[in-house]
């Protein structure tokens, strides 16, 4: 999904494998100096769309671990190779020519062609021109919308009919403009006789671009820009796309910019839900999609048929972020058969601290919890590696208890009580005092009890039930904290 543009030049091949960082590198590799002028531009680029822009364009190039200026292609590239990393492709003279304004809209618009094509696009569809101009349409519509431009980037270079050191430099815009497709649209459906949508309907959602297209009797399809498109010698088939590093880098892209959303960011919201407006329904596969992910949530929906809620995707993803990996013992392979060809013993090597993860499961008898609840964290955290879980039951009082043991309440509940017994200030008859280190603490409970500040808020995470209190949220500083839907799960 290279960006777009290129004058009169038209697209050429690939001259080297776009999965090949060091032959790409290589390839006639551009002055230093514009080098270093095109990465200077695109890290500042990205900063602003960590800062203020398109949120998705930001999440997006955290997994593309490698950015490779090269001149193999014109412009740019995502490319989603197949040892399971995505590239980031850029010819550094198109950068320079573009300037930040340029670049800014080229990577958003390689952004979302990377997400639309993993949740919109199938193989057939790939294959129809039509459809990649409707993608265009599309995505650069929304890239002027989200950046706040009124027309396309501009290119500037030197008029090639004068004198390359004092010649005047001269503007080409780049890339498809949805405006002028629509000015087409609209007057060969007039010599038709037939009626055409307005723009801003026309521009309403992927599949509307792509069915109004397909009403014109010329549509004004034009050369294959996409590097991804000439791979697919103009078919667009066998594009270069490694289909489940894009499932894994846009799944993961989208579940990162959903939990920004949850938490509140406004700009991750309203870029989630035109995305979800665009394409859900779209196919069987992008509906799915959007209900692993839980995205109802955004319109006030709840997708009660998913066996996965969204809050326990979210706590899944919490946990996650807490208990990250440690060093552990690892068998060398390599060395390992060298070791024995030489006649030494096997050893193991270390690698990193190892540590089996402590997690404390408090459970409010005084709240209202759904039994299924408590199933699924069992599951949860038994099917999780290295991971040692200790369950408590508490109101008033604090009591360890294991999972499928009854459990019964008392009265008035106390916050404070779990706080000092997993921070080993409190004994408990039968138990002692806790003393392992604790990396995770999850509180079930409806969140009714005077607040409290533990010693580490960033171990906490709270799961709120329907109607409770959600105060750790607004608590300084904040800790994790989410509503547990207790509907079917």
């Amino acid at each position: 999904m290279t960006d777009v543009a290129y004058g009169e030049r038209g697209p050429r091949a690939p001259i080297v494998s776009l999965t090949d960082r060091r032959a790409l590198e290589a390839w006639r590799p551009a002055d230093d100096e514009v080098i270093a002028r095109a990465r200077k531009l695109k890290e500042e680029a990205l900063l602003d769309f960590g800062m203020e822009l398109s949120v998705i364009a930001s999440w997006l190039y955290t997994k593309c671990h490698h950015h490779i200026p090269t001149t193999a292609i014109d412009t740019a590239a995502v490319m989603a190779s197949g040892d399971g990393t995505c590239l980031l492709l850029y010819n550094p003279r198109f950068f320079c020519d573009l300037g930040l304004d340029g670049v800014k809209f080229v990577l958003f618009h390689e952004a979302r062609h990377l997400i639309q094509r993993h949740l919109f696009a199938e193989a057939d569809l790939r294959a129809d021109p039509v459809f990649t101009l409707a993608a265009e349409v599309t995505i650069n519509h929304v890239a002027m919308t989200r950046l706040g431009r009124t027309s396309l980037p501009i290119v500037r270079r030197t008029d090639p009919d004068t004198d390359p050191d004092t010649g005047a430099q001269i503007g080409e815009p780049t890339g498809i403009d949805p405006r002028e497709i629509h000015r087409a649209y609209v007057e060969d459906l007039r010599d038709q006789g037939l009626e055409s949508l307005r723009y801003d309907d026309f521009v309403d959602t992927d599949a509307t671009v792509y069915a109004e297209l397909k009403r014109m009797k010329h549509p004004p399809v034009p050369p294959p820009l996409c590097v991804h498109v000439i791979l697919g010698e103009g078919t667009g088939l066998h594009d270069g796309m490694d289909g489940e590093t894009v499932d894994r880098v846009a799944s993961e892209v989208l579940r990162s910019v959903l939990l920004a959303a949850r938490r509140g960011e406004r700009l991750a919201r309203r870029e989630l839900l035109d995305l979800l407006s665009r394409t859900d329904g779209a196919t069987d596969r992008t509906s799915k999609l959007w209900g692993d992910l839980g995205a109802g949530f955004l319109r006030g929906e709840t997708q009660r048929t998913r066996r996965v809620q969204w809050w326990q995707q979210w706590l899944v993803d919490v946990l996650a972020s807490k208990l990250r990996e440690g060093e552990r013992l690892v068998y060398p392979k390599k060395r390992g058969a060298l070791l024995a060809a030489l006649g030494h013993d096997p050893m193991l090597a270390r690698r990193g601290l190892e540590r089996t993860k402590v997690v404390v499961i408090a459970y409010d008898t005084s709240g209202s919890m759904p039994d299924q609840v408590v199933s699924w964290l069992t599951e949860l955290v038994g099917k999780a590696e290295g991971v040692e879980t200790h369950w408590l039951s508490f109101d008033g009082t604090v009591m360890p208890f294991k999972p499928g043991e009854r459990v019964l309440g008392g009265g008035g509940t106390n916050f404070q009580n779990v706080a000092d017994y997993v921070e080993g200030r409190l004994a408990i008859e039968g138990s002692g005092r806790f003393e392992e280190s604790v990396d995770a603490v999850v509180m079930l409970t409806d969140g009714y009890a005077p607040p409290i500040t533990p010693a580490d808020p960033d171990k906490w995470i709270w799961l709120i039930t329907e109607g409770g209190d959600d105060w750790p949220e607004r608590h300084d500083p904040p800790m994790d904290c989410h509503r547990v839907v207790t509907g079917d799960s």
